[in-house]
């Protein structure tokens, strides 16, 4: 047993070149790459996790995003039973994106395809924010490294995730109805944020929706029968379940006693802005469901790919999260502790860690 110090990974939680197993960085100037690879534990298995495109305000700042991103990896692979480590990669953008299909962007992603090939296959890469399934085709094609989320697109298995999850919580509260009557409040109507807010209007809630490109919400809306709220205000909107499905760190402390919602469950990463706001959360009545238990649905479908598993089997696996989180909730109660600690707890014994916190 290896004893670690095992924070909640959040903005704040990694703030040492030492947090992770390798973090790697990455230079060509002929193709404008400036890229960072941090893999954080590979105890179960080679470090997954997807490639982040955007731009950052310093080399420091992307690399303790990839630290931090890597570390909430090895915690949802954990968590989920599968053969994985936690890593996480990111490009820095710098100016505008090459356009989709374009021989600049194909450059830089088969170089980056090549730098991760050194890894020899302690990282694999997948699609994340910024990054395209065609880029993951580049890395693996012209790089010469694998690569996963090439073929298909994990956000419908990723929502499929989030609403079980969702749905587990709510039986959880209210009983075997689940989110029928509900009011379910969902901020960040892209490919996940979209179907989550499908799902729950199928099983019955009232859907309130937000996302700043507001024709899209209010489209959807219409279609769902729901309204819609201006992003900001999604969190403190009248609701029984609010789903944060877009940005990072929307629960604050200085927030969390004008928060309506009861439930908190949501595929977004980094919903808690610091980690004692699970225990203030808790205070304040409201069942939070951590972020890396909920959107694992994701990673669980790349899973059933490489492991030939059959569609059925590959839902009834993503499908497994409701009760993964009823088990998380029953255990939180009963120990008298937060969900967020019940669910490292059991990743920590996944991982076979003694954790000094």
């Amino acid at each position: 047993m290896t004893t670690v110090t095992h924070p909640v990974p959040t903005s704040d939680a990694i703030a040492t070149p030492w947090a992770s197993e390798q973090t790697i960085t990455c230079r060509d100037d002929r193709v404008g790459l400036r890229a960072v690879i941090a893999i954080d534990d590979t105890t179960l298995g080679p470090g997954f996790g997807g490639v982040r495109y955007r731009a950052y305000p310093s080399t420091e700042a992307a690399a303790r995003e990839a630290q931090r991103l890597a570390a909430a990896m090895t915690l949802k692979h954990a968590l989920a039973e599968l053969p994985y480590g936690g890593a996480k990669s990111v490009v820095v953008l710098d100016g505008d994106a090459p356009a989709p299909g374009s021989p600049e962007r194909r450059a830089l992603f088969a170089r980056f395809g090549q730098m991760i090939a050194r890894t020899a296959g302690s990282y694999v890469p997948g699609v994340d924010m910024g990054t395209l399934l065609e880029d993951m085709q580049t890395i693996r094609d012209d790089g010469g490294a694998r690569a996963f989320c090439d073929e298909v697109s994990p956000s419908p298995f990723t929502a499929r995730g989030v609403y079980a999850a969702m749905r587990a919580a709510a039986v959880h509260h209210h009983g075997e109805g689940g989110l029928s009557g509900l009011r379910v409040v969902v901020q960040g109507v892209g490919s996940v944020g979209e179907e989550v807010a499908r799902l729950a209007h199928g099983d019955g809630a009232r859907v309130t929706l937000a996302d700043i490109d507001t024709a899209r919400a209010q489209d959807l809306a219409t279609e769902l029968g729901g309204d819609t709220v201006p992003t900001e205000a999604a969190p403190f909107t009248e609701a029984d379940v609010f789903a944060p499905c877009a940005v990072a760190r929307v629960v604050t402390r200085d927030t969390i006693d004008r928060l309506p919602a009861r439930i908190i469950a949501g595929a977004a990463n980094d919903t808690l802005d610091s980690p004692d706001c699970a225990g203030a959360l808790q205070a304040a009545g409201i069942t939070f469901v951590p972020d890396f238990v909920a959107n694992a649905g994701g990673v669980i479908q790349v899973h059933g790919g490489v492991a030939g598993w059959s569609d059925e089997e590959t839902l009834a696996a993503i499908d497994r999260i409701g009760e993964r989180v009823t088990g998380l909730l029953a255990a939180a109660e009963a120990e008298g502790i937060t969900p967020v600690e019940a669910a490292l707890r059991r990743a920590d014994a996944a991982l076979g860690r003694t954790v000094a916190r």
